[in-house]
């Protein structure tokens, strides 16, 4: 029984509070909440480039295991084909990927990377993979 007393009585409190003629609250004027939600928006999309900024500044990477697959290289041989080479432990694959599926092409033996800032990396790339398809067709 005290359960319903209780909901009662709450309930009857908006009741109560207009029957005493208690002054209503103050009308909020529509410039007013627009401009306060224009701030909070503000404020979330400063908090959210804040923390892009201070996670990239910390080095915050990616999700996903670190040791077990690493992305070498990878070019365009098309408008949607790639080839990419992915570091499996001491070996790399050569990996075709195009929009509607992913092959393997050949697995090579891990070796050494190049620097980003040689100029013809992409060219360097292109002439060893076209030597590991020919050695690998006279095999």
């Amino acid at each position: 029984m005290k359960p319903v007393l209780l909901a009662v009585c709450l309930l009857s409190l908006p009741a109560l509070a207009l029957a005493t003629g208690a002054p209503a609250e103050p009308a909020i004027s529509a410039a007013g909440s627009l401009l306060q939600v224009f701030i909070g928006l503000v404020a979330v999309l400063l908090l959210i480039a804040g923390t892009a900024w201070a996670a990239k500044r910390l080095g915050v990477t990616h999700g996903g295991s670190p040791g077990l697959l690493h992305v070498v290289g990878s070019t365009s041989v098309g408008t949607r084909e790639r080839v990419v080479v992915v570091e499996v432990g001491d070996s790399w694959l050569v990996v075709g990927v195009t929009p509607g599926s992913v092959n393997a092409l050949m697995t090579l033996p891990k070796g050494e990377l190049q620097s980003a800032a040689t100029p013809g990396l992409n060219a360097s790339f292109a002439v060893r993979l076209q030597q590991m398809i020919e050695k690998r067709r006279v095999k």
